[in-house]
């Protein structure tokens, strides 16, 4: 049973960062490669990707977030990271990490659907 199991989520200020991590494991559909990717869901809005990152280096971060959000991963710890850099009050949400087929993220496929998902992390920014 694939399990992703996010952490890093927390409290800060505008203006600061945070390291989201998410560590998968069982990932045992992943013999052809994966598809991994971060999304977020604030209260009373729809669910939102955030970024993507498949098992052949490839990335893609969403237009509105690029230059503030990074994507990458530790092959050796089978872990899946999200940088989030100069932080708003906007980007308070539920983060999940998830996970899917290589071709997810090489159709785009990923932003409508994933396989696998995470419990979440909370981030909340203050002004």
């Amino acid at each position: 049973q694939v399990q992703l199991v996010e952490s890093g989520g927390g409290s800060v200020q505008a203006g600061g960062s945070l390291r989201l991590s998410c560590v998968a494991s069982a990932m045992t559909f992943t013999t052809s490669g994966y598809c991994l990717a971060w999304f977020r869901q604030a209260p009373g809005k729809e669910r939102e990707g955030v970024a993507a990152l498949d098992s052949d280096g490839g990335s893609h971060v969403a237009n509105s977030l690029l230059g503030r959000f990074t994507i990458s991963q530790d092959n050796a710890k089978n872990t899946l990271y999200l940088q989030m850099n100069s932080l708003k009050p906007e980007d308070t949400a539920m983060y999940y990490c998830a996970a899917g087929p290589f071709l997810r993220c090489t159709t785009g496929s990923w932003i409508h659907a994933m396989d696998y998902w995470g419990k979440g992390t909370q981030v909340t920014i203050a002004s």
